[in-house]
């Protein structure tokens, strides 16, 4: 009798410490359970991680972009150039006209290409007439600015010697003082740089295309000539066409990009996303849309500083008195002009 009573208290013992041991594994369950379900979601650090990088995209892109007020502010010193030449001695009585685009660099100069500045630059058939003794006489070249209903008489201030680049001087006028030179950049563009092209594509007949209905459908059957351009100046509709794109390649001193441009955009200047100037527009390959070519900003800086000393000399001349010799290599650059 002892000893069953003593096995019954045994077995009785076991069972409760099985029992007290399945309760412990419960409550290790639950607390689990609870603190799964209390706890802050794993997604909580991966959706930080994903706003963080929609924050950076987000201003990637906005360096990416250009603002309006980067492009506005350039438009206002960018002109539409418009001349006349002709051959003296040609047999047929060669005459033609030309269009482009200038930007201001310095008070009293435009930047364009050689080929707006003497339009029978680059021209075989001129060149031709040229070997033959003919001579280029420069008619007509003026500058018609946003915001002016006035054409500025220009002259081709300097030239590159080997490259499609010029400078031209415009009268000062009340209107011409008030203009603000474009920034070249100091730093060189590199590929996949955004750039934005201010320019005159089409010329006249561009910006009768894009004028007010009542406007078009006076002028759209009038010639390309000076006096259309006239009336668009009077109805304050010359303004230049923003284009964008990305550099595609550097070579040395050309610029090529994908920014659109046509006939009229010559000269015309290639920003970076500061406004600052890294290229003059000078030309495109056909059947080619990411082949706009311009020529980088490093090669005005030369043509500027001859347009300077030029200057001075003239000055000089005129006033009869001669400078200190600092003042002709006061900042004269060395570089070759390419």
């Amino acid at each position: 009798m002892f000893n069953s009573d003593r096995e019954e208290s045994e077995v009785v013992e076991t069972w409760q410490r099985f029992a007290q041991g399945l309760l412990g594994v419960l409550a290790l369950v639950g607390a689990g359970i609870m603190a799964h379900y209390y706890a802050p979601p794993e997604t909580a650090g991966l959706e930080q991680q994903v706003h963080q990088l929609s924050s950076q995209v987000a201003d990637l892109q906005r360096q990416q972009s250009f603002s309006a007020t980067v492009v506005d502010d350039a438009r206002e010193s960018v002109a539409y150039i418009y001349g006349i030449y002709h051959v003296s001695g040609h047999a047929q009585g060669f005459r033609a006209r030309v269009a482009g685009t200038g930007f201001v660099v310095a008070p009293g100069l435009l930047a364009t290409n050689r080929h707006v500045a003497e339009p029978w630059y680059g021209d075989r058939e001129v060149a031709a007439a040229l070997r033959r003794g003919g001579s280029p006489v420069l008619e007509k070249l003026v500058a018609y600015f946003p915001g002016s209903p006035l054409p500025v008489n220009l002259e081709t201030a300097v030239v590159a010697t080997h490259g499609d680049l010029a400078l031209i001087r415009f009268e000062a006028t009340t209107f011409t003082r008030k203009l603000h030179p474009l920034t070249l950049s100091q730093t060189p563009p590199q590929v996949g740089d955004s750039v934005s092209v201010l320019a005159y594509p089409m010329g006249v007949t561009g910006m009768v295309a894009k004028s007010p209905a009542l406007v078009y459908e006076r002028l759209s059957s009038h010639p390309e000539n000076a006096d259309t351009a006239g009336e668009l100046a009077a109805l304050s509709l010359i303004r230049p066409s923003a284009t964008f794109g990305h550099v595609g390649d550097v070579t040395g001193d050309k610029l090529i990009y994908d920014a659109p441009t046509a006939r009229g955009g010559s000269g015309g200047p290639v920003l970076n996303l500061r406004g600052e100037v890294v290229g003059i527009n000078s030309a495109y390959i056909d059947g080619f849309s990411g082949g706009t070519l311009g020529i980088t900003a490093a090669e005005l800086r030369p043509l500027m500083e001859s347009a300077k000393r030029t200057a001075l000399e003239t000055a000089v001349k005129e006033s009869g008195v001669r400078p200190q010799a600092r003042h002709f290599t006061q900042n004269v650059s060395a570089r070759t002009v390419n």
